[in-house]
């Protein structure tokens, strides 16, 4: 048996994404998925959005912060395999429409296991390439 760690996990705290087109990447988060940027460090090359009780940092690869990770994640190499955001009310047929009005395409779509259970998601992915699920709370 383990020992316990002395502390109580609350949940996802904030992502980073290290990414070429800060401005893009920015824009699809605020536009398409509803966050909002709450802090600008421009010296260090920081942006954060936030999402819901969590934070997703941006910083551009060749800003302070980003050029200590080298070169930029691709079509070939990849940083994660993908991060998920919680959202409600899950009205797929909404969703999917407010997606195809800027452009974004859903990689797949369907019942997936989550923090809170098993519930519906829809993939996409940002300017950075990054793959983002979109997941209900269950059903």
């Amino acid at each position: 048996m383990t020992a316990a760690p002395g502390f109580r996990l609350k949940g996802l705290d904030h992502v980073v994404l290290r990414v070429e087109d800060a401005q893009a990447v920015i824009g699809f988060y605020t536009q398409v998925v509803g966050c909002t940027l709450e802090r600008v460090q421009a010296e260090i090359g920081l942006y954060q959005l936030r999402a819901g009780s969590a934070l997703i940092d941006v910083i551009p690869v060749d800003g302070a912060l980003g050029r200590r990770g080298g070169a930029a994640a691709g079509a070939e190499g990849r940083n994660m395999d993908h991060f998920a955001l919680g959202v409600a009310p899950f009205d797929e047929a909404a969703i999917r429409a407010h997606l195809a009005a800027h452009g974004v395409d859903v990689l797949e779509a369907g019942p997936r296991y989550g923090a809170e259970g098993e519930g519906p998601s829809i993939y996409i992915r940002d300017p950075a390439g990054n793959v983002v699920e979109l997941k209900g709370p269950p059903a």
